[in-house]
Order: structure tokens, then sequence, then C-alpha cells
């Protein structure tokens, strides 16, 4: 039961919806069906996915998680040493079997979308890649573990790929190249104390939160103009008014110096709270008229 718990804790399952959402929805809205392939892919990026690319994280991280003040709950379990290697097997055991499957289903072109999203999972944290500590890197690498699931499913349900829905994804990719930027900022002293960089250990905590709010920004005019293209338009409206309580939210760290850094962890509770509020919003905008 303890190392079903610290696997549990390692899987994040606060973030366990950002994955399996996108996918859902993609799949769904394209073909109206509610099939085993649906099941099948919501339940791998519901579970397997997310504990595969914060266990490998975890396991990689140990060193510099045992700095990290906010590490050890549910925003990151501290893996003691004697779990790693269950937490490799336990990633490899509850993968392997999903993938089979998915591949098995799918088109060459699916093939390579989810051979993206599976590389990017494992090239955020594992020795001799490490894009996390590449800045700017690390946002985009962060981006794709949220954006490839939706256009993984997209692919798979043979979607059309509009211009409102390429803006649709820009937008969600922007969304997570600047959640993943303020998320940074709270961990700066840590992880300079761990000699590891990220976007905010190089420009600092004003300037990438500053970063953060220009995508969030950038993110609600992209969906907003994805009403030039398809309708209703009040739908992108809505959708790019959600950009607003993010924006909020880190907006009174836009000057926040490096030394009070942990003061964003407050931003970043909210960020938690915030993204359920907005699901809610999308899966409302998302249910057949």
């Amino acid at each position: 039961m303890r190392i079903l718990g610290q696997l549990f804790l390692s899987s994040r399952p606060l973030s366990w919806v950002n994955t399996a959402f996108p996918f859902a929805a993609a799949y769904l809205i394209t073909t109206r069906t509610v099939d085993l392939t649906f099941i099948v892919g919501t339940l791998f990026f519901l579970i397997p996915y997310n504990l595969a690319m914060y266990g490998i994280n975890d396991v990689f991280d140990y060193e510099s998680d045992l700095l990290n003040p906010r590490k050890g709950g549910v925003e990151g379990a501290v893996l003691d040493r004697s779990l790693h290697g269950i937490t490799l097997w336990a990633v490899l055991i509850t993968n392997v079997p999903f993938l089979v499957y998915l591949v098995a289903v799918g088109s060459p072109l699916s093939w390579l979308v989810l051979a993206v999203s599976m590389f990017a999972v494992v090239a955020y944290s594992i020795k001799g890649l490490r894009f996390k500590e590449v800045p700017f890197l690390d946002s985009i690498t962060s981006s794709t573990h949220f954006v490839s699931p939706a256009i993984y499913g997209a692919v798979l349900a043979g979607a059309v790929f509009t211009p409102a829905l390429w803006l649709v994804l820009a937008a969600f990719f922007l969304w997570g190249m600047a959640s993943h930027a303020f998320g940074a900022v709270q961990d700066i002293q840590a992880d300079r104390e761990a000699h590891l960089a990220s976007v905010a250990t190089v420009i600092g905590a004003a300037k990438t939160s500053r970063f953060a709010l220009a995508c969030y920004a950038l993110a609600s005019g992209f969906v907003a103009c994805g009403a030039f293209f398809a309708q209703p338009a009040w739908m992108f409206g809505v959708a790019a008014a959600t950009a607003v309580p993010y924006i909020l939210m880190v907006l009174p760290f836009r000057n926040l110096s490096d030394a009070d850094c942990e003061n964003a962890h407050r931003g970043w509770r909210k960020f938690l709270a915030i993204n359920f509020f907005v699901g809610l919003i999308v899966c409302l905008l998302l249910i057949p008229r």
C-alpha cells in the first residue's frame, strides 16, 4: 500500500484531467462515438501517461526535489531511492499494453504523433536529454505533454484540421507554455541550489511572469480569431475569456523579485483551482446543441 500510495502521488492526480480531457474531447467531437478506442485512449492519458510523465521526473529529479519545500504531496512526491526502480517498472507495465493497442488501431500519422508525445514525456526528465534544463525548450516540451494528446485524439479520429482547429491548438500550446513558465517561478531558488536551469532561473521571476502573461493573452487572442473561421462565434468569445482568470492570477507577480520567488506559490495554488473551473466552462461549450 505504501508503494501504491507513492506511485499515486507521483502521478499527480490533480493533473490527470489535463491530459485525458484534451484527448477525449478531440476524439469525441470528431467521431461523436464512445467506442473502445475512446475508452482505452482516455484511460491511457488519464493515469499511465501521467505516471510516465511525472514518475520519470520524480526519479531523475530526486536530488533537487529534496531541496524543494513544495514537494512531498499532491504537487509531487519525493520518491525514496528504493522506489526508483519500482517506479520505472510501473511506468513500463502500465504504459506498454495501452500503447500496443493504440498503435494497432492507429495510422502512420497517429503513430508519429504518439511517438512525439511519448518522446517529449521521456526527454523532459531523463539523463542525457533533460529538456527541462534547456530554457524555453523546457516550456515547449511541457506544453507538448498536454497538447499532443489533443492532436493525437484528432488524428486518430480522422479529424479535418481546419483553420479554427489550428488556432485553438495554437492557443492551447501557448497556455501550456505560460503555465509551465509560471510554475517554474516558484522553484527558482530551489533549482539554483540544485544547479538546475529553467526558463525562470535564466530570465528571472519578473520576466518569466511577464512571459506567461503574454502567452496567456496571445492564447486568448488566437481563440477569439477562431470566430472568423467557424460558428457559433459566441462560443469562441466565451472560450477566449477563460484566459482572464489565468491573467489575473499571474498579474500580481509581474514585478516579483527572485528572492521572493516562493511567493508565486500562492498563484500556483490558484492555478490548480482555475483549471477545474475553466475545464467546466469548456465542457459546457462542447456539449452538442
